[in-house]
């Protein structure tokens, strides 16, 4: 037997939780082939096996151990050729026995089956969207049973039909669900900006008009050269970058009684994924072209959402970006990314009217808000670092001539 142990994920982090087995107890699993994906407090990675054979675990999902502790075996004497032997006794997760044994096909994970078994929800009636067709815990959670028999007189049918409709219209159901490592970081880090910084928030808005032609009328000819889409976040971080050279306060922080200035803009894009909010960083973004900014986001984004973003690229940013406006936001007032003193929120684009040169038209509008540390940051840098970032892409030529 080989033990699968938890691996050294980075400085500082001592536990970590077992997020999901892509494989099941007594599967054959082939060398390095991914088996399970584990979440620390500040990402998710993925463990393989060490070993072809046939796995045993030993720890259920949603578990948290140590740093070095065992959770599954591979006996390496067993392979997918030879003869099945009798089956295993379950490994110790919390599952009822609703799983088919039908290989991956309808077969749920150990959390999704713990949910369909409380729903009385047969997982063969349940197609899967995981790997294979396996049934996830997102599957599971919009599974709905199977109605109840058709009642033998016309009086049972009406009370049943009474009692779902008061139970549909007033459920008082709950779901309690344990904090992810990652969760409990980001509630501690956003409180603790809150608490430990003097947070303020400036706004501006910004005629999107000339970014939006201009990538119109460039957009196919970019993407057939770079094989990328023109985004409008390649031209926010720009405008950014040369913005922080003109105000280098925004894109510094403090470090005990030190004011620490940085002569390079390492920016953070806030990106959602399933596990919550992850801050992969742009390095040196002040040196590279918009091309090689979209396929830097494009990289970094997809690895944040498929749990394969590391530690180092989410550390040492100098200065953030976050997108509300593509869920819909209007306006709000983003939280900083500690030690970092600035973040930049964009928001939705709407037609809104506008005064222009003493005519009321109709415009692409943006709100801008830039939250800053008021005791490296004054009032002043603020308001004109947004200015600029506004004049910038309301004039595109000047991302060009370093206006």
């Amino acid at each position: 037997m080989i033990d699968v142990v938890v691996p050294s994920v980075g400085e500082s982090i001592s536990e970590v939780t077992i997020a999901s087995w892509m494989k099941n107890d007594g599967d054959f699993v082939k060398l390095d082939e991914p088996i399970c994906s584990i979440e620390s407090d500040k990402a998710t990675l993925e463990i393989s096996a060490p070993k072809a054979g046939k796995l045993k675990i030993v720890v259920a999902e949603g578990e948290t151990v140590a740093i070095g502790a065992k959770i599954a075996m591979v006996d390496e004497t067993q392979t997918a050729g030879a003869s099945a032997p009798a089956a295993a006794a379950p490994a110790p997760q919390a599952t009822a026995p609703t799983q088919s044994t039908s290989g991956d096909k309808n077969f749920p994970s150990p959390a999704a089956g713990k949910i369909l078994a409380e729903k009385g929800v047969d997982p063969s009636s349940v197609a899967g969207s995981g790997k294979d067709g396996r049934i996830t815990k997102a599957d599971a959670l919009s599974a709905q049973a199977a109605s109840a028999p058709a009642a033998k007189t016309q009086d049972a049918d009406l009370k049943n039909l009474a009692a779902q409709t008061i139970a549909g219209s007033f459920s008082r159901d709950i779901r309690r669900e344990k904090m992810t490592g990652l969760r409990k970081t980001i509630a501690t880090r956003l409180v603790n900006a809150k608490n430990t910084t003097a947070m303020l928030t400036t706004f501006n808005e910004v005629d999107m008009s000339a970014v939006m032609e201009l990538r119109k009328k460039y957009k196919d000819a970019f993407k057939e050269k770079h094989g990328v889409g023109l985004g409008f976040m390649s031209f926010f971080t720009k405008a950014a970058t040369q913005a922080l050279k003109m105000y280098p306060a925004v894109n510094g922080m403090i470090d005990g009684n030190e004011l620490v200035y940085h002569n390079y803009a390492d920016v953070g894009v806030a990106v959602s994924t399933p596990k919550g909010l992850m801050v992969p960083v742009i390095r040196n973004a002040e040196s590279m072209s918009f091309a090689g900014i979209e396929s830097k986001i494009i990289e970094l984004a997809g690895k944040a959402r498929d749990g394969k973003i590391t530690i180092d690229e989410m550390s040492g940013g100098t200065f953030t970006i976050t997108n509300g406006g593509i869920f819909g936001s209007m306006l709000s007032t983003p939280i900083l990314n500690a030690p970092q003193s600035a973040i930049l929120g964009l928001h939705n684009i709407v037609e809104r009217p506008v005064a222009v040169n003493g005519q009321v038209v109709i415009r692409p509008i943006m709100y801008l808000a830039l939250s800053y540390d008021h005791r490296i940051i004054d009032g002043r840098e603020s308001v004109s670092f947004l200015k600029a970032v506004k004049e910038m892409i309301e004039d595109p030529s000047r991302l060009l001539f370093d206006l």
